[in-house]
């Protein structure tokens, strides 16, 4: 038994953001932004929080599922961005929404989050322990970036996607998920300090830190080679793969991809044009989006692939 899809929803903040306003804060251009990363406006939170975009997606994936909330035996919510240290952002979506028989919490992977809730799910489902399960990728990163670092703020953008998932006897076919903490330094956000009565330490809050070049480097060479391992695994060409659902970090990553795979670009939808990097709600949030537009029909082979902080990175080979 395995994991299938069968409802997804997704929530973007009102307030958006252009390069052009972005232009008026702080020194940069629309053309520096777009050039190198192919960002053209990202989705900022205002009055919306990480849980509160989360339910909101998670009300229009169960509405899409036509699933009760009180089915659902498992919330998985990956963010590195919750509201609260506790309780955990999946507690609080639970209570919103009356999901009374869920077992829920939180998981950080980073912008791999979705991938893994996904595997988690697909394991309890092996393992006979669920039957339907509600995974969330959800973050407000607007709050953890340095608004003054040029290079790092623009890359990112706020939102939320869910998926409902059931256990069927198709769905996910394989996967492949890997983390490499050694490198985790090049993409990376410090917590408070101690400070007790023992230890003083008035260091302010840090803010999300990130060499670019070394994180372009990880994702060109790994997420093709977990991609290709995993097609391996299960017996499948790309060329049998409709779409390569991908993190939205960045169109130069997304394309080094495309080739790397011997595939062309039309494979590999996007939106990162309009909502920038949302690190665990990148995926889900883009899932939603080609399955509400019709891309996607039954029996449909994609590819969904996360990566980014840890470093993680996960890939799912799904059956539609």
């Amino acid at each position: 038994m395995t994991a299938r899809i069968i409802g997804t929803g997704s929530y973007l903040p009102s307030h958006v953001v252009s390069n052009q306003d972005l232009e008026k804060i702080m020194d940069t251009t629309d053309e520096w932004i777009r050039s190198r990363t192919g960002i053209e406006q990202r989705h900022i939170a205002v009055e919306e929080t990480t849980t509160s975009m989360a339910v909101e997606a998670a009300r229009r994936a169960l509405e899409n599922a036509q699933t009760d909330a009180k089915e659902l035996d498992l919330i998985v919510v990956g963010t590195v961005s919750s509201d609260r240290h506790f309780p955990s952002t999946a507690c609080e979506i639970q209570s919103a929404l009356g999901a009374v028989n869920a077992v829920a919490f939180d998981i950080n992977a980073a912008c791999s989050g979705f991938l893994f809730g996904l595997g988690i799910a697909n394991a309890y489902f092996a393992s006979g322990s669920f039957q339907k399960a509600l995974i969330i990728g959800a973050e407000t990163l607007s709050k953890m970036m340095d608004w003054n670092d040029r290079s790092t703020c623009v890359l990112f953008g706020d939102g939320a996607g869910a998926a409902v998932v059931e256990r069927s006897e198709e769905g996910i076919i394989s996967m492949v998920q890997g983390s490499d903490g050694a490198r985790g330094n090049v993409l990376s956000c410090h917590n408070r300090p101690v400070n007790n009565p023992f230890v003083k330490n008035d260091t302010a809050l840090d803010y999300t830190s990130m060499n670019g070049q070394e994180v372009y480097k990880f994702a060109v060479r790994t997420v093709p080679e977990a991609i290709s391992k995993m097609l391996k695994e299960a017996n499948v060409s790309p060329d049998e793969v409709k779409y390569f659902v991908l993190h939205q970090a960045n169109i130069r990553i997304i394309e080094s991809v495309a080739k790397r795979l011997s595939q062309p670009a039309e494979k590999f939808p996007t939106n990162l044009q309009r909502c920038g990097n949302i690190s665990a709600g990148s995926v889900p949030v883009l899932l939603d989006e080609i399955h509400r537009k019709g891309m996607l029909q039954k029996g449909d082979k994609i590819v969904l692939a996360g990566f980014g902080a840890g470093l993680t990175w996960g890939s799912a080979l799904i059956s539609w």
